[in-house]
């Protein structure tokens, strides 16, 4: 952390866990040790690798601003992972009351009279972290692997969790299958009984469509028998008469 009169910034060295083909950021923490208000600037060495936001802004009194700081994706790393890069931090008083948008270059001047404070900053390439081996080394392939025995017999706290974590690893996928499987074979089965629900109700569709058509051409029936004995009942009257 640096002690300068107005800001105080965290850390004093950017460090990036470097990847290649992928962006990567860290952050900045300025805190005014003032009771004014302090404008700041970060300038770099290299602006087209990085991106830095905000660039410029206002600390209020007695708070903090985090300042992020992106470096772009990398097509090559460095043979020996060192970076030459440096960034510049500059603050300096102003009014109060006075907005990020009404700072301007000239605030920054020395030779204007402006007391500026300057702090520089490194940049440090981080190698990301290795993703711990599931087997311990020196375990034969197909076996079960083995911690280390102390000189009383017992496995050491390190190497028993690492046979842990591998045996949980290894047993972790049939299990997972067997969940698989029987999710499956659930679904098969409310999908067999979804059918045979469908084909019940096409069935009382059908039953329900063929007594319809019975009853109609039972009305038909009685409604031609009718004729036939209006008609018979006709002519018998005429006869009388």
């Amino acid at each position: 952390m640096s002690t300068g009169d107005l800001l105080s910034i965290e850390p004093l060295e950017l460090k990036f866990f470097f990847e290649l083909k992928k962006q990567i950021s860290c952050s900045l923490i300025l805190s005014n040790k003032t009771d004014s208000y302090v404008a700041f600037k970060v300038k770099t060495t290299n602006p087209k690798k990085y991106c830095v936001r905000p660039n410029t802004g206002i600390v209020l009194p007695r708070s903090t601003c985090d300042v992020i700081v992106t470096m772009q994706a990398q097509k090559e790393a460095p043979s020996d992972m060192q970076c030459k890069d440096k960034f510049l931090l500059q603050s300096v008083k102003v009014e109060d009351g006075i907005a990020a948008k009404d700072i301007t270059a000239e605030m920054f001047n020395k030779e204007a009279g402006h007391v500026v404070e300057e702090c520089k900053l490194r940049v440090l390439y981080v190698s990301p972290p290795q993703p711990p081996s599931p087997v311990p080394e020196g375990s034969e392939e197909g076996s079960s692997p083995r911690g280390s025995v102390s000189d009383n017999g017992n496995v050491s706290g390190a190497d028993s969790a690492a046979v842990t974590r591998a045996f949980a690893e290894r047993h972790d996928g049939p299990e997972k299958s067997a969940e698989a499987k029987a999710l499956i074979s659930r679904l098969n089965e409310e999908k067999n009984n979804a059918i045979q629900q469908n084909n019940k109700l096409r069935q009382e569709l059908d039953m329900l469509r063929r007594e319809s058509n019975k009853s109609r051409r039972g009305v038909s029936m009685v409604i031609v028998i009718l004729i036939g004995l209006l008609g018979i009942i006709m002519g018998y009257l005429m006869k009388k008469t």
